[in-house]
Formats: C-alpha cells, structure tokens, sequence
C-alpha cells in the first residue's frame, strides 16, 4: 500500500468511527505501511496479572511499539507493573486506577486486555469506540451474548482486533490444520482434546478487603460477594478461574485454545456445533460436542498418546502439541505442501501478527468472528455443563433450539453501574 491509498483509507476509517475522538495515531505517521523512526504504536495494559507478564516484556522490547500506560485496580500490582516496564524499556508509563483515563490518553493506539473474562466485553467494545485497536486474551468473552456485542462493536468501529488463541501462530498447529483441511487423512470420524480439570470452588469465609484492592471494581458486572482471596486469586491452576461468574472453567481455559484449532482444522471458523452434551448425561463417559455431520469432539479422551488433540481419520491420524507434531503413517508429518493444497493464514507470531494488522489495518490471524465463534463453543459446553443436559444449537442462526432455561444462559444480568457499552 503506497502513501496516497494508506491515507485515503485511513480517512475513510476515521470518518466510518466518527463516535470515536478524532486523535492522530502515531502509526499513520510512517509511510509505505510501516511506522516512521518516530512514530512507534503507543500500547496500554489493562489488567497486569500472570498473563500480561509476556505481553509487557514483548510489547516493551518491540521495536514497534511502547508501552505508555498500564492499568489495574490492584495498587502493588500497578507499581509492579509501572516497575517492570521502566526496567525493559527504561521509560515510565503512566498508571491509571480506572480504565475510562486510560482511554483518554492521545498517545495511545491500542490497547491489550488481560483482565479476567468477565471484564474482556466491556473494556474492548469501550477501547474500539475510543479509536484504540484491541489484542483481548481468550476466550474473547464470558457469555455468548457479549460476543456478539463484540463482533457488532467491530464492525461498527473498524478496529483491528486480535483474540489471544496464540496456537494459531504456532507452526505446529498450522501444520496440523492444514494437513486435516487437505485430507491427509481422509474424513475425520473424531477428535479428542485434553482440557483437565479445575477443583470445584469452595465457598470460603468472609475476608477483610485489602486496602490497596478496589474489588468492587474488579467484580465489576458480576453480583456481589463477600471477598476471599481465593476467590481473585490469578492462578493457572484455579482461583478465579474455578467460579462461573469470572471464567468459563477448562470449556474457556484449554478448550478455548483446542477447540478454536479444530474449527481451524475442520474449516468451520464460521460456523459451529450443533449438539453438546456434558460428562455422565445417560452414561457418556466423557464431555462432546458434535457437528452437523457427525463429527465428535470428546473432551479428556484418555487414548491422546500424549497430545493435546488427535485427529482421527478414515485415512489416518494427526497428533499435536506444543511440544511437538506427529501424524500415522509418519511420514505425512514431514511431507512438504503440494501444490494444490490449501495454504492457511500464516503467522509465526500472534502479537507481531497484531502489530502488523494494526499498521496495514489488515485482518489478524484471529480477528473477532474467529473468536466469537470458537468462544461459542466453549461458552455453549459450559451451559451444558452447568444444566447436566444437553444443548441443541443452530450455527446458523446462532440460537439454542428448545430450551427456554439454556436459552436464557446465553446472557447474564449485570450489576448496576456496569451496564455493556454500544
């Protein structure tokens, strides 16, 4: 894209989001697509818990991007992080209590949403009517209706958005996908994803607020509670994580990154299941959801050889991980593309991916119909869950079928005060 048409689309952009403030991004400062020596991507954190520890090192040390201001409601972890970004990048951000001034800051572009799932809705549908390009970690959403709210703000604002299901940017599940999409192995029968499991949360006694933690705040539009640090507890392992008011459990933790690699595969990114049924419904020993035509995906499948998610095929089998690939026959691991197969998008970095995006005002790896849809799954797979029934869905009309108690799951009051943004 040469100067000219990046400036005539820019001003089409700005007159398409004419709600937002009329701020001069420093990225259309560059020329020939690409930010100038002096116009590097002002970036915001919000939300400065375990996830964010990678994004801060990477968006500091980027030679395309500053990290300005950060943003949390925790005090010691706002100086942490206030802290952390002086030592990579020898500049001071700003701090903010409240994401609302973080948003008014000129300098800033876009910003990175790491806050538990119950916020992700709220602060990407008011940084996009801001002006500011989002990266919103996984699952994009806690509840279907708020993800639809997302992709109807996108399309509204025009904002580059970017959901953090980085196993698209991992060349080990591209190869897999694309392998599965072309046929390697025939008509899939079944997939198996491993999830694991979180304890059951326990509803432990009232605690004394700690003076330094706005958790009003940080409940936000979930009902309110006495407070007990478990409960906002940031831990891989549990915490927040473990209660249906923050999180969507495993179905949002792993599945959110298994299943979105399986839509991949299958080549359904804008579609879905149609039938989801929990673990032990009429005997089923594992947790599933199936495909119009009759593909099976079953959660925590013991018989994964030791993979994340296994592709079985008429013609054969696909096995992958993080920590590697491997496929039955062999070889077909390690065979190279022919010329007639289908190529996927390729990204071998999610966030430069982003970065990228948010310069060309291209679309990222998993921009928000992606995410929607794959969040879908894990949000759909939950709510069975949660009623030990299953759950019929229109992909199409994006609708459950039958059932007035699920349907009414597909949305959740919030509190006063904290109603979503338009």
């Amino acid at each position: 894209m040469n100067r000219r048409s990046f400036l005539r689309t820019s001003g089409w952009l700005l007159c398409s989001a004419a709600a937002s403030p009329l701020i001069l991004k420093s990225q259309t400062l560059g020329s020939e697509g690409r930010p100038g020596a002096n116009s590097r991507i002002g970036i915001g954190l919000i939300g400065t818990g375990l996830i964010m520890g990678g994004h801060l090192n990477a968006f500091c040390s980027s030679d395309r991007s500053d990290v300005l201001a950060v943003c949390d409601v925790h005090q010691g972890r706002l100086e942490a992080a206030r802290r952390r970004v002086e030592s990579v990048s020898g500049k001071s951000p700003a701090t903010y209590h409240a994401y609302e001034e973080l948003l008014l800051h000129p300098g800033i572009d876009a910003v990175v949403i790491g806050t538990p799932d119950h916020w992700h809705a709220a602060l990407a549908i008011a940084a996009m009517r801001a002006g500011k390009d989002v990266y919103v970690e996984k699952p994009m959403t806690l509840t279907v209706g708020e993800s639809k709210a997302m992709v109807a703000a996108q399309q509204r604002y025009g904002r580059v958005l970017q959901v953090g299901s980085q196993q698209r940017s991992d060349a080990r599940f591209r190869k897999a996908a694309t392998m599965v999409r072309n046929g390697w192995i025939g008509d899939i029968k079944a997939v198996y994803a491993g999830l694991g499991n979180f304890p059951s949360p326990e509803l432990k006694a009232a605690e004394p607020v700690p003076a330094e933690f706005d958790y009003d705040r940080w409940l936000g539009p979930t009902p309110w509670v006495p407070y007990n640090a478990d409960r906002v507890r940031g831990d891989y392992g549990g915490g927040w994580r473990c209660f249906w008011d923050y999180g969507s459990r495993k179905n949002g933790d792993w599945g959110a990154h298994h299943f979105d690699i399986i839509q991949w595969a299958l080549g359904r990114d804008h579609t879905g299941p149609t039938r989801f049924v929990p673990k032990g419904f009429e005997g089923a020993p594992y947790q599933y959801h199936e495909y119009a035509d009759g593909i099976r995906v079953i959660r925590d499948h013991p018989e994964r050889r030791g993979y994340m998610i296994r592709f079985i095929g008429t013609k054969g089998e696909v096995l992958v991980s993080r920590s590697g690939l491997a496929s039955d026959p062999v070889e077909l691991a390690r065979a190279p593309l022919s010329v007639s197969d289908e190529r996927l998008y390729e990204s071998d970095d999610h966030r430069e991916n982003w970065l990228d995006c948010i310069v060309s005002r291209g679309t990222p790896i998993c921009e928000v119909n992606i995410g929607h849809r794959s969040g879908t799954i894990c949000l759909l797979a939950g709510i069975a869950e949660r009623l030990e029934r299953p759950v019929a869905w229109d992909p199409k009309a994006e609708q459950i079928i039958g059932d007035i108690a699920a349907t009414r799951m597909l949305v959740r009051p919030r509190r006063a005060g904290y109603a979503l943004p338009v």
